[in-house]
Protein backbone atom coordinates (compact mmCIF):
# COMPACT_ATOMS: atom_id res chain seq x y z
CA UNK A 1 0.00 0.00 0.00
CA UNK A 2 1.53 3.64 -0.83
CA UNK A 3 2.75 6.25 1.51
CA UNK A 4 0.34 9.09 2.31
CA UNK A 5 2.34 12.20 1.86
CA UNK A 6 1.01 15.08 4.13
CA UNK A 7 -0.11 18.06 2.82
CA UNK A 8 0.60 21.63 3.09
CA UNK A 9 -2.02 24.56 2.46
CA UNK A 10 -1.07 27.84 0.64
CA UNK A 11 -2.66 29.74 3.86
CA UNK A 12 -0.88 27.46 6.29
CA UNK A 13 2.58 28.26 4.96
CA UNK A 14 1.93 31.73 4.30
CA UNK A 15 0.67 32.01 7.62
CA UNK A 16 3.69 30.21 9.35
CA UNK A 17 6.44 31.55 6.73
CA UNK A 18 5.51 35.62 7.69
CA UNK A 19 4.67 35.49 11.51
CA UNK A 20 7.73 33.43 12.14
CA UNK A 21 9.72 35.39 9.92
CA UNK A 22 8.32 38.84 11.35
CA UNK A 23 8.32 37.06 15.29
CA UNK A 24 11.72 35.97 14.91
CA UNK A 25 12.92 39.45 13.67
CA UNK A 26 11.56 41.37 17.01
CA UNK A 27 12.34 38.96 19.43
CA UNK A 28 15.56 39.26 18.09
CA UNK A 29 16.06 42.98 17.78
CA UNK A 30 14.35 43.33 20.80
CA UNK A 31 16.57 40.89 22.54
CA UNK A 32 19.58 42.89 21.28
CA UNK A 33 18.80 45.98 22.05
CA UNK A 34 17.53 44.42 25.90
CA UNK A 35 20.90 43.08 26.13
CA UNK A 36 22.96 46.39 25.20
CA UNK A 37 21.03 48.45 27.46
CA UNK A 38 21.57 45.90 30.10
CA UNK A 39 25.25 45.70 29.43
CA UNK A 40 25.08 49.62 29.23
CA UNK A 41 23.73 49.90 32.83
CA UNK A 42 26.14 47.68 34.34
CA UNK A 43 29.37 49.36 33.23
CA UNK A 44 27.64 52.59 33.95
CA UNK A 45 27.09 51.42 37.77
CA UNK A 46 30.91 49.85 37.36
CA UNK A 47 31.72 53.28 36.87
CA UNK A 48 30.17 54.73 39.03
CA UNK A 49 30.78 52.07 42.23
CA UNK A 50 34.38 52.62 41.70
CA UNK A 51 34.19 56.79 41.05
CA UNK A 52 32.74 56.76 44.77
CA UNK A 53 34.85 54.62 46.31
CA UNK A 54 37.94 57.04 45.01
CA UNK A 55 36.42 59.87 46.16
CA UNK A 56 35.69 58.31 50.01
CA UNK A 57 38.97 56.86 50.33
CA UNK A 58 40.13 60.45 49.66
CA UNK A 59 38.05 61.55 52.21
CA UNK A 60 38.90 59.22 54.75
CA UNK A 61 42.30 58.87 54.63
CA UNK A 62 43.42 61.25 56.77
CA UNK A 63 40.71 60.10 59.51
CA UNK A 64 42.40 56.33 58.96
CA UNK A 65 46.13 57.16 59.20
CA UNK A 66 45.73 59.21 62.38
CA UNK A 67 42.70 56.40 63.93
CA UNK A 68 40.90 59.41 64.40
CA UNK A 69 37.65 57.09 64.33
CA UNK A 70 35.06 59.30 65.79
CA UNK A 71 36.20 62.47 64.18
CA UNK A 72 35.19 60.28 60.48
CA UNK A 73 31.58 59.68 61.87
CA UNK A 74 31.22 63.20 62.83
CA UNK A 75 32.44 64.75 60.04
CA UNK A 76 31.92 62.27 57.37
CA UNK A 77 28.60 63.47 55.65
CA UNK A 78 28.97 61.89 51.96
CA UNK A 79 27.99 59.01 52.26
CA UNK A 80 23.80 60.38 52.53
CA UNK A 81 24.40 61.89 49.13
CA UNK A 82 25.73 59.09 47.09
CA UNK A 83 22.69 57.76 45.29
CA UNK A 84 21.51 54.20 45.39
CA UNK A 85 24.25 53.32 48.34
CA UNK A 86 23.44 50.88 51.18
CA UNK A 87 26.29 50.28 53.09
CA UNK A 88 30.09 51.17 53.40
CA UNK A 89 32.62 49.24 55.43
CA UNK A 90 35.84 51.00 55.78
CA UNK A 91 38.85 48.13 57.51
CA UNK A 92 41.95 49.47 58.56
CA UNK A 93 45.43 47.53 58.73
CA UNK A 94 46.33 47.04 62.07
CA UNK A 95 50.10 45.21 61.64
CA UNK A 96 52.52 44.43 59.01
CA UNK A 97 50.87 40.85 58.45
CA UNK A 98 47.92 42.92 57.13
CA UNK A 99 45.39 42.36 59.49
CA UNK A 100 42.27 44.09 59.53
CA UNK A 101 40.05 45.51 61.63
CA UNK A 102 36.29 47.38 61.09
CA UNK A 103 37.14 50.97 61.13
CA UNK A 104 34.11 52.70 60.44
CA UNK A 105 30.86 51.10 59.54
CA UNK A 106 27.78 52.87 57.26
CA UNK A 107 24.61 51.14 56.68
CA UNK A 108 21.59 54.32 54.89
CA UNK A 109 18.98 52.85 55.92
CA UNK A 110 18.31 51.76 59.68
CA UNK A 111 15.53 49.11 59.22
CA UNK A 112 17.70 47.36 57.25
CA UNK A 113 19.22 44.12 58.07
CA UNK A 114 23.05 44.65 59.20
CA UNK A 115 26.04 42.41 56.88
CA UNK A 116 28.55 40.38 58.21
CA UNK A 117 32.30 41.34 57.71
CA UNK A 118 33.94 41.36 54.23
CA UNK A 119 37.73 41.03 55.23
CA UNK A 120 37.89 38.02 54.46
CA UNK A 121 36.27 38.34 50.91
CA UNK A 122 38.89 41.04 50.09
CA UNK A 123 40.90 39.36 47.00
CA UNK A 124 37.47 38.21 45.66
CA UNK A 125 35.78 41.39 45.39
CA UNK A 126 38.25 43.91 44.28
CA UNK A 127 36.56 43.23 41.22
CA UNK A 128 32.92 44.47 41.02
CA UNK A 129 30.68 41.94 41.66
CA UNK A 130 26.88 41.64 40.57
CA UNK A 131 24.48 39.89 43.17
CA UNK A 132 20.33 39.11 42.34
CA UNK A 133 19.58 42.97 44.11
CA UNK A 134 22.76 44.68 45.01
CA UNK A 135 26.27 45.43 43.79
CA UNK A 136 29.43 44.83 46.13
CA UNK A 137 33.26 46.18 45.27
CA UNK A 138 36.39 46.41 47.58
CA UNK A 139 39.15 48.60 46.95
CA UNK A 140 42.56 49.09 48.54
CA UNK A 141 43.68 52.32 50.19
CA UNK A 142 47.11 53.05 50.55
CA UNK A 143 49.98 55.20 51.40
CA UNK A 144 53.16 55.48 49.16
CA UNK A 145 52.06 52.05 47.85
CA UNK A 146 51.33 51.12 51.41
CA UNK A 147 48.66 49.37 52.00
CA UNK A 148 46.94 50.85 54.98
CA UNK A 149 43.27 49.46 54.39
CA UNK A 150 40.38 48.75 52.48
CA UNK A 151 36.52 50.31 51.58
CA UNK A 152 34.57 48.46 51.00
CA UNK A 153 30.93 49.89 49.01
CA UNK A 154 27.65 48.14 48.42
CA UNK A 155 25.33 49.50 45.93
CA UNK A 156 21.51 48.34 45.08
CA UNK A 157 20.89 48.09 41.64
CA UNK A 158 17.21 47.30 42.06
CA UNK A 159 16.50 50.61 39.70
CA UNK A 160 18.29 48.57 36.62
CA UNK A 161 15.85 45.57 37.44
CA UNK A 162 12.71 48.08 36.95
CA UNK A 163 13.86 49.75 34.38
CA UNK A 164 14.96 45.93 33.22
CA UNK A 165 11.07 44.71 33.53
CA UNK A 166 9.73 47.89 32.05
CA UNK A 167 11.95 47.18 29.06
CA UNK A 168 10.53 43.52 28.86
CA UNK A 169 6.64 44.27 29.41
CA UNK A 170 7.19 47.09 26.55
CA UNK A 171 8.98 44.39 24.39
CA UNK A 172 5.98 41.83 25.19
CA UNK A 173 3.89 44.42 23.84
CA UNK A 174 6.01 44.92 20.36
CA UNK A 175 6.35 41.56 19.44
CA UNK A 176 2.76 41.13 20.14
CA UNK A 177 1.88 44.20 17.88
CA UNK A 178 4.55 42.60 15.33
CA UNK A 179 2.92 39.43 15.90
CA UNK A 180 -0.64 41.02 14.66
CA UNK A 181 0.60 43.31 12.08
CA UNK A 182 2.00 39.60 10.56
CA UNK A 183 -1.09 37.91 10.59
CA UNK A 184 -2.37 40.56 8.82
CA UNK A 185 -0.01 40.91 6.73
CA UNK A 186 -0.43 36.95 5.70
CA UNK A 187 -3.71 36.82 5.08
CA UNK A 188 -4.16 39.46 2.63
CA UNK A 189 -1.45 37.77 1.08
CA UNK A 190 -2.63 34.24 1.45
CA UNK A 191 -5.90 35.78 -0.33
CA UNK A 192 -4.02 36.91 -3.08
CA UNK A 193 -2.31 34.01 -4.03
CA UNK A 194 -4.85 30.97 -3.35
CA UNK A 195 -8.05 32.68 -4.90
CA UNK A 196 -7.01 31.69 -8.47
CA UNK A 197 -6.29 27.93 -7.19
CA UNK A 198 -9.59 27.87 -5.17
CA UNK A 199 -11.03 29.07 -8.61
CA UNK A 200 -9.11 25.50 -10.32
CA UNK A 201 -10.13 23.39 -7.24
CA UNK A 202 -14.05 23.85 -7.46
CA UNK A 203 -13.82 23.76 -11.52
CA UNK A 204 -12.38 20.47 -10.75
CA UNK A 205 -14.15 18.68 -8.50
CA UNK A 206 -17.42 20.41 -10.22
CA UNK A 207 -16.71 18.32 -13.23
CA UNK A 208 -15.38 15.22 -11.44
CA UNK A 209 -18.42 15.31 -9.57
CA UNK A 210 -20.96 16.02 -12.53
CA UNK A 211 -18.44 13.61 -14.71
CA UNK A 212 -18.75 16.51 -17.52
CA UNK A 213 -15.31 18.03 -18.45
CA UNK A 214 -16.23 19.79 -21.43
CA UNK A 215 -16.08 23.05 -19.65
CA UNK A 216 -12.92 24.97 -19.50
CA UNK A 217 -10.51 26.73 -16.67
CA UNK A 218 -10.13 30.16 -16.91
CA UNK A 219 -7.43 32.01 -17.58
CA UNK A 220 -5.20 33.06 -14.27
CA UNK A 221 -3.72 36.61 -13.43
CA UNK A 222 -0.63 34.76 -12.10
CA UNK A 223 1.71 32.59 -14.62
CA UNK A 224 1.97 29.58 -12.32
CA UNK A 225 -1.83 29.51 -11.69
CA UNK A 226 -2.25 30.23 -15.68
CA UNK A 227 0.04 27.41 -16.68
CA UNK A 228 -1.67 24.90 -14.52
CA UNK A 229 -5.07 26.18 -15.64
CA UNK A 230 -4.00 25.03 -19.55
CA UNK A 231 -3.12 21.83 -18.32
CA UNK A 232 -6.22 20.80 -16.83
CA UNK A 233 -7.92 22.23 -19.76
CA UNK A 234 -5.96 19.61 -21.62
CA UNK A 235 -6.48 17.01 -19.43
CA UNK A 236 -9.83 17.53 -19.23
CA UNK A 237 -10.10 17.33 -23.14
CA UNK A 238 -8.30 13.78 -22.93
CA UNK A 239 -10.65 12.82 -20.58
CA UNK A 240 -13.43 13.52 -22.64
CA UNK A 241 -11.75 11.89 -25.59
CA UNK A 242 -11.51 8.84 -23.22
CA UNK A 243 -14.79 8.48 -21.90
CA UNK A 244 -16.03 8.68 -25.47
CA UNK A 245 -13.85 5.45 -25.97
CA UNK A 246 -14.73 3.50 -22.49
CA UNK A 247 -18.79 4.05 -23.52
CA UNK A 248 -17.90 2.30 -27.01
CA UNK A 249 -15.75 -0.42 -25.23
CA UNK A 250 -18.37 -1.05 -22.33
CA UNK A 251 -21.00 -1.70 -25.23
CA UNK A 252 -18.63 -4.29 -26.70
CA UNK A 253 -17.98 -5.80 -23.77
CA UNK A 254 -22.29 -6.15 -22.91
CA UNK A 255 -21.83 -7.94 -26.09
CA UNK A 256 -19.41 -10.18 -25.57
CA UNK A 257 -19.98 -10.75 -22.07
CA UNK A 258 -23.99 -11.93 -23.28
CA UNK A 259 -21.75 -14.26 -25.89
CA UNK A 260 -19.47 -15.46 -22.96
CA UNK A 261 -22.76 -16.24 -20.98
CA UNK A 262 -24.31 -18.14 -23.52
CA UNK A 263 -21.17 -20.43 -23.46
CA UNK A 264 -20.79 -20.45 -19.50
CA UNK A 265 -24.19 -22.01 -19.55
CA UNK A 266 -23.15 -24.51 -21.90
CA UNK A 267 -19.98 -25.52 -20.20
CA UNK A 268 -21.93 -25.47 -17.00
CA UNK A 269 -24.04 -28.15 -17.69
CA UNK A 270 -21.65 -29.76 -19.36
CA UNK A 271 -19.53 -29.69 -15.85
CA UNK A 272 -22.39 -30.70 -14.41
CA UNK A 273 -22.73 -33.93 -16.15
CA UNK A 274 -18.95 -34.77 -15.67
CA UNK A 275 -19.05 -33.85 -12.18
CA UNK A 276 -22.36 -36.23 -11.31
CA UNK A 277 -19.71 -39.40 -13.07
CA UNK A 278 -16.98 -38.08 -11.01
CA UNK A 279 -19.16 -38.56 -8.04
CA UNK A 280 -20.30 -41.73 -8.91
CA UNK A 281 -16.64 -43.24 -9.60
CA UNK A 282 -15.44 -41.50 -6.41
CA UNK A 283 -18.31 -43.30 -4.62
CA UNK A 284 -17.17 -46.58 -6.26
CA UNK A 285 -13.16 -45.66 -4.85
CA UNK A 286 -14.14 -45.57 -1.46
CA UNK A 287 -16.12 -48.49 -1.78
CA UNK A 288 -13.20 -50.17 -3.02
CA UNK A 289 -10.78 -48.58 -0.54
CA UNK A 290 -13.05 -50.16 1.87
CA UNK A 291 -13.08 -53.24 0.76
CA UNK A 292 -8.85 -53.06 0.49
CA UNK A 293 -9.00 -52.34 3.96
CA UNK A 294 -11.04 -55.22 5.09
CA UNK A 295 -8.91 -57.75 2.90
CA UNK A 296 -5.86 -56.23 4.90
CA UNK A 297 -7.68 -56.82 8.12
CA UNK A 298 -8.52 -59.83 6.85
CA UNK A 299 -5.12 -60.89 5.34
CA UNK A 300 -3.62 -60.01 8.66
CA UNK A 301 -6.21 -62.15 10.45
CA UNK A 302 -5.01 -65.00 8.49
CA UNK A 303 -0.99 -64.50 8.54
CA UNK A 304 -2.08 -64.96 12.57
CA UNK A 305 -4.49 -68.24 12.20
CA UNK A 306 -1.37 -69.62 9.83
CA UNK A 307 0.79 -68.49 12.42
CA UNK A 308 -1.16 -69.83 15.70
CA UNK A 309 -2.18 -72.72 13.81
CA UNK A 310 1.88 -73.19 13.52
CA UNK A 311 2.38 -72.66 16.83
CA UNK A 312 -0.12 -74.89 17.84
CA UNK A 313 0.72 -78.05 16.41
CA UNK A 314 4.19 -77.61 18.33
CA UNK A 315 2.41 -78.47 21.84
CA UNK A 316 0.15 -80.74 20.30
CA UNK A 317 2.64 -82.75 18.64
CA UNK A 318 4.66 -83.07 22.03
CA UNK A 319 1.90 -84.46 23.49
CA UNK A 320 0.71 -86.77 21.03
CA UNK A 321 4.63 -88.31 21.05
CA UNK A 322 4.32 -88.20 24.60
CA UNK A 323 0.88 -89.96 24.85
CA UNK A 324 2.11 -92.74 21.89
CA UNK A 325 5.32 -93.62 24.08
CA UNK A 326 2.97 -93.95 27.50
CA UNK A 327 0.67 -95.85 25.14
CA UNK A 328 3.63 -98.12 23.90
CA UNK A 329 5.13 -98.70 27.26
CA UNK A 330 1.64 -99.55 28.89
CA UNK A 331 1.39 -102.04 26.10
CA UNK A 332 4.71 -103.92 27.68
CA UNK A 333 3.49 -103.33 31.63
CA UNK A 334 0.41 -105.43 30.24
CA UNK A 335 2.36 -108.63 28.43
CA UNK A 336 4.67 -108.95 31.14
CA UNK A 337 1.93 -108.76 33.87
CA UNK A 338 -0.04 -111.58 31.68
CA UNK A 339 3.09 -113.25 31.61
CA UNK A 340 3.93 -113.69 34.94
CA UNK A 341 7.06 -111.68 34.06
CA UNK A 342 6.35 -108.17 35.80
CA UNK A 343 9.44 -107.35 38.08
CA UNK A 344 9.52 -104.58 40.32
CA UNK A 345 11.93 -102.76 38.78
CA UNK A 346 10.30 -102.37 35.38
CA UNK A 347 6.97 -101.25 37.07
CA UNK A 348 9.23 -98.93 38.85
CA UNK A 349 10.60 -97.02 35.47
CA UNK A 350 7.03 -97.46 34.05
CA UNK A 351 5.84 -95.22 36.53
CA UNK A 352 8.91 -92.79 36.35
CA UNK A 353 8.03 -92.64 32.64
CA UNK A 354 4.26 -92.15 32.85
CA UNK A 355 4.26 -89.41 35.37
CA UNK A 356 6.99 -87.73 33.07
CA UNK A 357 4.91 -87.92 30.02
CA UNK A 358 1.83 -87.17 31.10
CA UNK A 359 3.83 -83.74 32.66
CA UNK A 360 4.91 -83.21 28.90
CA UNK A 361 1.09 -83.65 27.61
CA UNK A 362 -0.35 -81.64 30.62
CA UNK A 363 2.24 -78.98 30.06
CA UNK A 364 1.97 -78.97 26.24
CA UNK A 365 -2.29 -78.75 26.47
CA UNK A 366 -1.82 -76.47 28.91
CA UNK A 367 0.40 -73.94 26.19
CA UNK A 368 -1.95 -74.74 23.04
CA UNK A 369 -5.15 -73.60 25.62
CA UNK A 370 -3.24 -70.36 26.70
CA UNK A 371 -2.25 -70.27 22.54
CA UNK A 372 -5.98 -70.88 21.77
CA UNK A 373 -7.44 -68.53 24.27
CA UNK A 374 -5.08 -65.78 23.20
CA UNK A 375 -6.26 -65.97 19.72
CA UNK A 376 -9.86 -65.98 20.22
CA UNK A 377 -9.49 -62.53 22.09
CA UNK A 378 -7.42 -61.45 19.35
CA UNK A 379 -9.37 -62.35 16.95
CA UNK A 380 -12.56 -61.30 18.59
CA UNK A 381 -11.21 -57.72 19.28
CA UNK A 382 -10.04 -57.31 15.64
CA UNK A 383 -13.37 -58.08 14.51
CA UNK A 384 -15.11 -56.02 17.02
CA UNK A 385 -15.07 -52.09 18.17
CA UNK A 386 -17.60 -52.66 21.30
CA UNK A 387 -16.15 -50.70 24.31
CA UNK A 388 -15.02 -53.00 26.93
CA UNK A 389 -12.88 -52.72 30.36
CA UNK A 390 -9.33 -54.12 29.60
CA UNK A 391 -5.87 -54.51 31.01
CA UNK A 392 -3.58 -52.82 28.83
CA UNK A 393 -0.34 -54.69 29.73
CA UNK A 394 -2.45 -57.98 29.19
CA UNK A 395 -3.21 -56.79 26.02
CA UNK A 396 0.14 -56.01 24.81
CA UNK A 397 1.12 -59.69 25.93
CA UNK A 398 -2.01 -61.35 24.12
CA UNK A 399 -0.47 -59.71 20.80
CA UNK A 400 2.85 -60.52 21.21
CA UNK A 401 1.71 -63.64 21.89
CA UNK A 402 -0.33 -63.69 18.67
CA UNK A 403 2.34 -62.73 16.48
CA UNK A 404 5.27 -64.99 18.45
CA UNK A 405 5.17 -67.48 15.06
CA UNK A 406 6.20 -64.33 13.07
CA UNK A 407 8.90 -63.00 15.44
CA UNK A 408 10.38 -66.01 16.57
CA UNK A 409 13.14 -66.70 14.29
CA UNK A 410 13.91 -62.96 13.29
CA UNK A 411 16.95 -61.47 15.42
CA UNK A 412 14.63 -58.31 16.51
CA UNK A 413 14.05 -57.48 20.26
CA UNK A 414 9.85 -55.85 21.54
CA UNK A 415 10.58 -53.84 24.88
CA UNK A 416 7.40 -53.03 26.35
CA UNK A 417 7.12 -50.25 29.42
CA UNK A 418 3.64 -50.52 30.75
CA UNK A 419 2.52 -49.77 34.02
CA UNK A 420 0.75 -52.55 35.83
CA UNK A 421 -3.10 -53.47 36.07
CA UNK A 422 -3.31 -50.67 33.98
CA UNK A 423 -7.90 -50.74 33.53
CA UNK A 424 -8.98 -48.79 30.69
CA UNK A 425 -12.48 -48.56 29.35
CA UNK A 426 -11.84 -48.25 25.17
CA UNK A 427 -11.94 -50.48 22.44
CA UNK A 428 -9.44 -53.26 22.33
CA UNK A 429 -9.74 -54.35 18.90
CA UNK A 430 -8.21 -51.01 17.28
CA UNK A 431 -5.34 -50.73 19.75
CA UNK A 432 -4.70 -54.73 18.85
CA UNK A 433 -4.60 -54.42 15.05
CA UNK A 434 -3.35 -50.67 15.55
CA UNK A 435 -0.14 -52.14 17.38
CA UNK A 436 0.03 -55.75 14.79
CA UNK A 437 0.27 -53.10 11.51
CA UNK A 438 2.69 -51.12 13.28
CA UNK A 439 4.93 -53.52 14.25
CA UNK A 440 4.86 -56.02 11.19
CA UNK A 441 5.25 -52.32 9.43
CA UNK A 442 8.80 -52.35 11.33
CA UNK A 443 9.95 -55.34 10.72
CA UNK A 444 9.15 -55.23 7.00
CA UNK A 445 9.91 -51.60 5.61
CA UNK A 446 11.95 -50.41 8.98
CA UNK A 447 13.93 -53.58 9.56
CA UNK A 448 14.61 -54.31 5.82
CA UNK A 449 17.66 -55.61 5.19
CA UNK A 450 18.86 -55.85 8.83
CA UNK A 451 20.37 -58.65 11.13
CA UNK A 452 19.26 -56.67 14.08
CA UNK A 453 16.76 -53.99 15.56
CA UNK A 454 15.11 -53.08 18.61
CA UNK A 455 11.17 -52.01 18.83
CA UNK A 456 9.97 -50.15 22.04
CA UNK A 457 6.19 -49.20 22.68
CA UNK A 458 5.98 -47.13 25.90
CA UNK A 459 2.10 -46.89 27.27
CA UNK A 460 1.27 -43.78 29.64
CA UNK A 461 -2.10 -42.23 31.15
CA UNK A 462 -1.88 -38.54 30.87
CA UNK A 463 -4.86 -37.35 32.61
CA UNK A 464 -8.17 -38.72 30.75
CA UNK A 465 -5.62 -40.14 27.60
CA UNK A 466 -3.75 -42.57 27.10
CA UNK A 467 -0.38 -42.24 25.20
CA UNK A 468 1.07 -44.79 23.16
CA UNK A 469 4.58 -44.42 22.29
CA UNK A 470 5.87 -46.77 19.22
CA UNK A 471 9.84 -46.86 18.18
CA UNK A 472 11.69 -48.58 16.43
CA UNK A 473 15.77 -48.11 15.35
CA UNK A 474 15.20 -48.80 12.05
CA UNK A 475 15.96 -47.33 8.29
CA UNK A 476 13.32 -44.05 9.04
CA UNK A 477 11.35 -42.97 6.39
CA UNK A 478 12.22 -40.92 3.17
CA UNK A 479 11.23 -37.28 2.97
CA UNK A 480 9.80 -37.46 -0.13
CA UNK A 481 7.06 -39.72 1.64
CA UNK A 482 6.85 -38.82 5.19
CA UNK A 483 4.35 -36.02 4.41
CA UNK A 484 1.87 -38.59 3.08
CA UNK A 485 2.86 -41.78 5.20
CA UNK A 486 -0.32 -41.88 6.15
CA UNK A 487 -2.48 -41.51 2.79
CA UNK A 488 -3.34 -44.44 1.11
CA UNK A 489 -1.69 -46.96 -1.45
CA UNK A 490 1.05 -44.90 -0.06
CA UNK A 491 4.03 -47.50 -0.02
CA UNK A 492 7.98 -48.64 -0.63
CA UNK A 493 6.90 -51.97 -1.64
CA UNK A 494 4.86 -51.49 -5.32
CA UNK A 495 5.03 -54.37 -7.20
CA UNK A 496 6.37 -56.36 -4.19
CA UNK A 497 3.22 -57.31 -2.56
CA UNK A 498 2.74 -54.02 -0.75
CA UNK A 499 -0.72 -52.47 -0.63
CA UNK A 500 -0.22 -49.39 0.59
CA UNK A 501 -2.35 -49.49 3.48
CA UNK A 502 -1.10 -50.55 6.85
CA UNK A 503 -0.59 -47.06 8.00
CA UNK A 504 -3.59 -45.99 6.51
CA UNK A 505 -5.81 -48.40 8.36
CA UNK A 506 -3.80 -47.20 11.40
CA UNK A 507 -4.58 -43.75 10.79
CA UNK A 508 -8.45 -44.50 10.28
CA UNK A 509 -7.97 -46.57 13.66
CA UNK A 510 -6.88 -43.94 15.74
CA UNK A 511 -8.64 -41.03 14.47
CA UNK A 512 -11.99 -42.81 13.81
CA UNK A 513 -12.37 -45.69 15.65
CA UNK A 514 -10.66 -44.13 18.79
CA UNK A 515 -10.87 -40.31 17.98
CA UNK A 516 -7.38 -39.97 18.68
CA UNK A 517 -4.45 -38.43 17.07
CA UNK A 518 -1.24 -39.92 15.95
CA UNK A 519 1.81 -38.41 14.76
CA UNK A 520 5.24 -39.71 12.66
CA UNK A 521 8.45 -38.57 13.23
CA UNK A 522 11.65 -39.67 11.29
CA UNK A 523 14.79 -39.14 10.05
CA UNK A 524 16.04 -41.15 7.76
CA UNK A 525 18.67 -43.15 8.74
CA UNK A 526 17.93 -42.99 12.37
CA UNK A 527 14.74 -45.15 12.79
CA UNK A 528 11.14 -43.61 13.42
CA UNK A 529 9.00 -42.64 15.92
CA UNK A 530 4.40 -42.96 16.01
CA UNK A 531 3.12 -40.99 19.15
CA UNK A 532 -0.74 -41.97 19.88
CA UNK A 533 -3.04 -40.14 22.08
CA UNK A 534 -6.95 -40.85 22.64
CA UNK A 535 -9.32 -40.66 25.20
CA UNK A 536 -10.09 -42.94 27.29
CA UNK A 537 -12.60 -43.59 31.02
Amino acid sequence: MPTIQPTWSIRRICLISIIGAFTLLAILSLSVISQQFSKNDNNSEVIKIKHWANVLTDQSLSYLINSERLALEDNFSLPEHIPNLNFIHIYQSVDENENLKLFYSYKRNQQRAGISEKSKEIANLQTPKFREKYLEYIQPIRVKQKTVGYIYLQTSIEHITQITDKILITSFILVLMVFLIAIFIALQLERYISAPFLALSNTVQIAARQRNFKQKCQAMPYREADILARNINILFARMEKRISQLDSAEQESLEHSQELENKINKRTEALKESNQELLSTLEKLHQFQSQLVESEKMASLGDMVAGVAHEVNTPIGLGVTASTLLADRLDEIKNAFDNKTLKSSQLKKFLQDGCENIAIIYRNLNRAADLISSFKKVAVDQSSEDLRTFDVKELLREVLLTLRPQLQSLPYIIDIDCPNALMINSKPGPINQILINLIMNSIIHGFEGKDHGRISITVMPLSNQLNILFKDDGLGVDESIKHKVFEPFTTTKRGEGGSGLGLHLVYNLVTQALGGSIVLSSELGHGASIEINFPIN
